[in-house]
């Protein structure tokens, strides 16, 4: 039986938040000192920064198990809205802003499933909308900035900013010989291609070339939980891959009319 494009969604939507909010939450769990300078843009300080970081990690990751058995819209407005702010902490705590860019697939993705949700109620469980020729378009319009962004934002990382993190990486798999500027230069290259024409194959390189790159993770040594907060860098591109596609009614070959017959 042919899965329907809607299914597919809501099962990658649901995926995606899950992974991304998993990851997310199992460092406030373990506890991260990166996080402390992002407290310390509202004022906590450190000491009780620590003493937050499990209750956090314990929200967020009820927020990706809930998204995944159970799906609700005011959890996904908290996830897309907590995802961006999340996201802008980073330059607010004095890092370059491309960091806040490439993690566009944090809450580029909850965003699309909150556009293509319906409900009786912000708290009653989801479904996904029917896929009509407008709604498909502005799906693949929010998927393809996030798509774009989160690649131009690595890209830069890597061939403007020179990241030691993604040195380390090349190096520890064996590719220190490899300019970061080269690495980087072609995915800023990939996510324009993405931004000026999704095609098939392009969508399917994106998604290879980010589970490979974001796989240096854990390669390098770091938490495996690095990996799978990076959900929506492998799954917005693999949505959108699916919206692109021609629908079969527009791929059908038009039927022949029937014969008129002229009666004399």
């Amino acid at each position: 039986m042919k899965t329907s494009l809607e299914t597919r969604l809501l099962w990658l939507f649901r995926i995606s938040v899950f992974a991304t909010y998993v990851g997310h939450g199992a460092f406030g769990i373990i506890g991260k000192k990166a996080w402390v300078s992002y407290f310390g843009v509202v004022g906590i300080p450190e000491a009780w920064a620590w003493q937050l970081m499990p209750l956090i990690g314990t929200v967020d990751i009820s927020v990706g198990i809930i998204t995944l058995l159970s799906p609700r819209r005011a959890v996904l407005l908290y996830a897309t809205i907590w995802a961006f702010w999340t996201a802008l902490l980073r330059p607010l705590a004095g890092e370059p802003f491309w960091e806040a860019v490439e993690r566009a697939g944090n809450f580029g993705v909850p965003l699309a499933f909150l556009l293509a949700s319906q409900s009786r109620g912000w708290f009653s469980k989801l479904e996904i909308r029917p896929i009509d020729p407008g709604l498909n378009r502005r799906l693949a319009w929010i998927l393809r900035f996030t798509t774009s962004a989160l690649l131009i934002g690595h890209g830069a990382l890597e061939g403007v900013v020179q990241k030691p993190l993604l040195q380390h990486h090349l190096a520890a798999v064996g590719l220190s010989f490899v300019p970061t500027t080269f690495v980087g230069g072609f995915e800023i290259a990939l996510g324009l291609a993405v931004l000026v024409d999704s095609t098939y194959a392009l969508l399917l390189l994106v998604v290879a070339w980010k589970v490979v790159t974001e796989s240096f993770y854990p390669l390098s040594g770091a938490p495996f939980w690095e990996f799978i907060e990076r959900g929506g860098s492998y799954l917005a591109p693999l949505a959108l891959f699916f919206l692109v596609q021609p629908s079969p009614a527009k791929t059908a070959r038009p039927l022949a009319p029937a014969p008129v017959r002229l009666s004399v």
